[in-house]
């Protein structure tokens, strides 16, 4: 049960989507969604991929609800203030075994001058917020335990009307349970699991000395924290504050002020149950989304903060078949892992099918590297040019991915 103290909240998908392989059009065009068209750019218009994007009437049937969504945490409403009258500088948040608190303040009035901080008992993470603000949620504090503090001037007015009301706050569940819970949907989500023959991805720790460069490029990958409680992955795409992740995972820019993203989220080693402290950002604003090739670029708030985990760039080429791949992702919102092993390939993890349907015939490239959910937003990465070939977003063994050729083609002059 929660407690307060004063002190003096696609990836995968289903076989149900009777996905095909796609039969290739003969003629580009445009794709016609619900009075809308998605013009293919005239320098693909002979790319026998994007010649299927262009011959699709409409979007493939696919039950969202199957999608890799799943709430890794509880929002409990809260009846907390620290006003600039009360004698409490302090309030603390806390769930037992919760592994993560995130306060949600109403209101925030503050002086010129005062702040308040959200920080864990020991003080080893904490945030500080300078700025009033209205219906926000704090950065989430690892662990169960938050301490929300108010600092004023020593010379200020007393006034019920100023300081800090908290009206909810969201509780990560323990890693065990959000193991067992995206287990369970898994098994509901399909006779075949998107885990497809034994769980082969390790964590990136396990591969610094190994594949340095396979890790050096999982350093882009992000784990998204959606409205408190819901995950999914992103990265980092081109040198500027461009972050790209699935369209299902969040579409507008009041979701992406709502979003946690923290990079740096992996074990401090192989086989440790301890992970490095993450540098988490503020999604900032929605510059382009689309349900067909499911993606969403977004910015972040402080972007010089994660500016040192470097970028990933979209391949301007299709996959090819047979081709080598690896998946750095955040399954589950665990720490980052990555998927390059596959017993179904014999070795390796590689792409499956060139060209795959995904929302539409002919948009997706397949393979059996294994995902989970949370994985959704996961790039698919060349073992060759370390460049993104795809987005990942549907499981089903074999689990797909949005073509990058047909992404960068839509994004290309905003990145």
């Amino acid at each position: 049960m929660a407690a307060s103290e004063r002190r003096p909240r696609a990836e995968h998908g289903t076989r149900d989507r009777k996905r095909r392989k796609a039969v290739l059009a003969a003629t580009a065009g445009a794709l016609a969604l619900g009075g809308a068209a998605v013009v293919v750019p005239t320098a693909f218009a002979d790319d026998p991929v994007t010649e299927a994007l262009a011959g699709a009437a409409e979007l493939l049937p696919v039950d969202d609800d199957l999608l890799g969504l799943v709430d890794v945490g509880e929002v409990k409403e809260l009846t907390e203030s620290l006003t600039y009258a009360d004698g409490e500088d302090a309030v603390t948040v806390s769930e037992p075994d919760a592994g993560y608190v995130k306060v949600h303040f109403e209101r925030m009035l503050l002086d010129a001058g005062d702040y308040v901080t959200v920080a864990n008992p020991e003080g080893t993470e904490s945030y500080r917020y300078e700025e009033s603000m209205v219906d926000q949620w704090a950065t989430s504090i690892s662990g169960d335990t938050a301490v929300v503090e108010l600092h004023r001037a020593e010379s200020g007015a007393a006034s019920d009307a100023l300081g800090v009301l908290i009206d909810r706050a969201a509780y990560g569940f323990a890693a065990d349970v959000v193991d067992a819970l995206v287990a369970d949907k898994a098994d509901q989500a399909r006779p075949e699991e998107s885990v497809c023959s034994g769980d082969e991805k390790r964590p990136s720790a396990c591969y610094r000395t190994s594949y340095p460069e396979v890790v050096e490029h999982a350093d882009p990958v992000a784990r998204l924290l959606i409205d408190g409680t819901v995950l999914c992955t992103a990265f980092r795409v081109g040198e500027s504050n461009r972050l790209l992740t699935n369209h299902h995972c969040f579409t507008e820019t009041w979701e992406a002020k709502q979003t946690e993203v923290w990079f740096g989220y992996d074990c401090v080693a192989c086989g440790a149950d301890t992970a490095n402290i993450p540098v988490k950002v503020a999604g900032q604003q929605v510059l382009k989304t689309s349900k067909p090739l499911d993606y969403t670029l977004f910015t972040v708030e402080d972007f010089s903060r994660i500016d040192q985990f470097g970028y990933l760039e979209l391949s301007d080429r299709a996959a090819k078949a047979g081709e080598a791949i690896y998946i750095p992702q955040h399954p589950a919102g665990r720490p980052t892992e990555i998927a390059m092993e596959s017993a179904v390939d014999g070795g390796n993890c590689v792409v499956k099918n060139a060209v795959y349907d995904g929302y539409v015939p002919g948009s997706d490239v397949s393979y059996y590297c294994d995902t989970e959910f949370g994985s959704s937003g996961s790039p698919v990465i060349s073992r060759d040019t370390h460049e993104v070939l795809a987005l990942h977003h549907f499981g089903g063994c074999p689990n797909s991915g949005v073509n990058a050729q047909l992404i960068r083609a839509e994004i290309g002059n905003l990145i």
